[in-house]
Parts: C-alpha cells; structure tokens; sequence
C-alpha cells in the first residue's frame, strides 16, 4: 500500500507525519493559542447523526481544544467519487465521516491518515465493534475510528404469533423454527409469509454463513480468496436456503426487501416475522393507513443461534470518522475523533439523542437500559458483528450486486449452493484483489 508522505505541522507540539504514520498529538496537547485561532472542516453525510450528535462533538472538541468546527454536510449521490476528489486536493476536509466498509477504497490509496498509533487513546478501554472497526483496519494499519453502528433484529407480530400458540421469543434458533412451524400452519394463505425473507437480503443471509463458523473471504500473504466453498460457509447456505424457501413465500426468492417493501408486508399483516434494521419503517407505514395499533403488538429479538441464549452474528451498517492525510490539522482532526468516540458522546448523543447503536460493547451493556424494549435486541444483536473484507475491492462486491444475485440463485434453485458458491469465489478472487 502506498502512503503520501505529509509536511510536519505544529499546533502546540511538533507533529512529524511520516509515509506509515499519523504522529498526531496526545491528549491535551491540541489546546493552546494557536489551536484557538483554527476550524476544523468536518463532512457529515445528510441524514446520519441529527444536528444535535453533530453540535454534541463539537461542544466537547471546542471545549477541549479551542478550536472551532466547520460541518459541512454532504449528499449520498456519488458520494465516493466526490470524496475521492476531495481528498486528493490540497485543501480536503480535515475529517470525514466515510461508510464502514468504503474505509478501504481511500486508505488504499494513500489518502486517510494512518491512526494506528493512537487506537488505544481513541478507544479509551472500550472494546469497538468488529464490523466497525474491521473494515477499517487495512493490512493491519487503523484508518478510521468507529462513529455509530445500525444492524438488524427479529421484529415479529405479537398477535399473529400468539394466535398460534407461541407467547415467547424463541432463546435457539431449533425454537425459532419450532415457532415458526405453528404460525405457518395457522396461516395456511398463499401470501402469507411466516418469516418473510428476500432471497437477495445478503446482509441477512450471510448471518447463516457467519453462524455456522464460514467467511465470505479469506486473506493470506497479502492477497484475497473467497471461501464460500469451505464446508462452514455450504453449511451456512444450505442452512439459510432451507429457511428461505420454508417459511417465506415463493415470490420472495428473487427480490430485495424494497420491492415489494417488506417492512409494507408485515404492516400489512402478510408476514408474522421480518429480520430488518428498525420497527419504526413498520410503524410509519401501518400509520399511514390509519393503523395505529400495530405498536403494541411488536416484539423483537436477536436472531438466535443454535445453542440457547446465543445469536448469529451480524452485519454492521454505519460509519467511522476518518483524518485527510493532506489535512494541515492532524492533532486538530485526532481530538475531534476522540471526541467522537467518547463515553460522554457516545451515551448521551449517538445513543441519547439518535437512537444508533455505539461503538463498543461495554457502551452497548451502559446504555441498553435506557432502550425501549423494542430497541434492545438491535443492541443485543450488535454485540456480535463480523467485518467484511478489508479491501478497496469490497466496494464492487456491493455496487455490481454480484452479491445478491448470489443469494438469490441459491434461493431460487438457478444453481446449487456448491455451484453459486463456486461462481461467486470465483469472482471474489477477482474483485477483491483489483485494487490491491
């Protein structure tokens, strides 16, 4: 990997970057007058944190340098070309908020500073979720640090499932399909789907392959190997195909879960169960048919894992906050992450005020008492997370949606999971290894 190599900066200590490191300063050290007379140009994208997260990371960075914060938001329409070209100008934002797993296609390029000397400060002793940080950990070098995390829970209909006989959450996932036996043979419709489930979800599938010990990809000596042929990950898919196919309708196996609108169909009572990222997508759409009452009748629950009291693992959406290599306020930019990633941020902001899951476990067990009950099995859930590869290459995988197209051949039947997963490393070994 190929590292710009960056002019020393001095803002109250001497600040030597080097081509494989940000040397940037420690606690404290940001404060002085010459950091009083700076602003610091952070990117936000629209919609993530409210202005309130925004204002709470800048009160604390302001009030612990001195210095002032500029936010600039940004659009999510070609969001990766536009901060390619920002980061490759003189004058980037000094920090910016990246998706998780797009960390990888701007660290390989030289064009996010190398934090890994300050991962212990930033993380204060909290133990940052994998599939945040994961993605942001290139060739074992930290370029980004963890700034909120989104997964998905069980979100089922109470009524439905009480009407079968079912009155619990399930603790095993052999309870789970136990349940889910009772409601489809209650609800002997066509239409109806007692755990609706699109055969191209691929951050809900994968969960089966991460359950059964398999991986989406391997590294070994610098180079990429897609591992879906392992006997864990065939497990995984033949495991995800049997409960696709069983307790979710036909018509489900080759779409995603925005056509039809899956949080639409449970509303609408055509499904008893869906596996999605919140109950308030559910809530709106029942409320806009005049259906208010749907509120009370939802539970959630992690999806469960084959011994009783574990889950699967997840897929983690959400961001990290990343440093420009060419930003000329490297100890600045350092401070406004660890401001970012807080305790005091973390629990009251990001948390607090926006509802998303924070950076490390220990903080997920601090604030889950404050959750609604609907809220605490996203928590519970995000405990277990698995990283994507850590490779610029990851980012074709999601934008040609080879990957759906993946799950949905084996949902369907066009190919045997032993020959979609054959196509599909195949691909995996070209992809991810590009832009190496």
């Amino acid at each position: 990997m190929h590292r710009r190599s960056l002019a020393p900066v001095a803002l109250g200590a001497a600040l030597a970057l080097a081509a494989t490191a940000c040397s940037c300063a420690t606690s404290g050290q940001a404060r002085s007058g010459a950091a009083g007379g700076k602003t610091l140009t952070v990117w936000y994208m629209d919609g993530d944190l409210s202005s309130q997260a925004q204002n709470a990371i800048d009160t604390a960075f302001e009030k612990a340098t001195g210095a002032k914060v500029r936010v600039q938001i940004q659009e999510w329409d070609d969001i990766n070309t536009k901060i390619s070209t920002a980061l490759a100008q003189d004058n980037p934002p000094d920090v910016l908020e990246i998706g998780n797993t797009d960390v990888p296609l701007f660290a390989a390029t030289g064009a996010l500073s190398d934090i890994t000397a300050h991962r212990a400060q930033l993380a204060g002793g909290q133990s940052w979720l994998p599939g945040l940080v994961g993605p942001a950990t290139v060739d074992g070098k930290l370029y980004a640090a963890p700034l909120f995390a989104g997964n998905r829970a069980v979100i089922y209909n109470k009524k439905i499932w009480g009407a079968a006989g079912v009155s619990t959450a399930p603790a095993s996932f052999a309870e789970l399909t136990a349940d889910l036996d009772k409601i489809k043979k209650a609800n002997a419709s066509p239409g109806f789907s007692a755990f609706y489930f699109p055969g191209q979800y691929w951050y809900g599938a994968l969960q089966f392959v991460w359950a059964a010990g398999g991986q989406l990809a391997v590294q070994n000596g610098g180079s990429w190997s897609g591992a879906l042929e392992s006997a864990a990950a065939q497990q995984g898919l033949a495991a995800w195909k049997s409960f696709q196919n069983t307790y979710s309708t036909a018509a489900s196996r080759d779409v995603d879960t925005k056509s039809p609108d899956q949080a639409a169909l449970f509303a609408d009572g055509k499904a008893a169960a869906i596996l999605d990222t919140s109950v308030n997508t559910v809530l709106k759409d029942a409320a806009s048919h005049g259906d208010n009452a749907l509120k009370d009748q939802i539970g959630t629950f992690p999806l469960p894992g084959a011994a009783p009291g574990t889950t699967q693992p997840v897929f983690l959406g959400g961001s990290d906050l990343a440093i420009a290599a060419k930003s000329p306020n490297q100890d600045l930019a350092l401070a406004y992450l660890k401001a970012a990633t807080s305790v005091s941020v973390q629990t009251g902001a990001i948390v607090g005020t926006d509802g998303w899951t924070p950076v490390s476990t220990q903080l997920i067990d601090q604030t889950s008492g404050s959750l609604s009950a609907t809220s605490q099995a996203f928590a519970a859930a995000a405990k277990r997370s698995v990283a994507t590869p850590a490779t610029p290459g990851w980012a074709t995988i999601e934008s040609d949606k080879s990957i759906n197209a993946f799950f949905a051949d084996i949902a369907t039947g066009r190919k045997s999971v032993a020959q979609a997963a054959k196509d599909f490393d195949a691909h995996l070994d070209q992809a991810l290894n590009a832009a190496q």
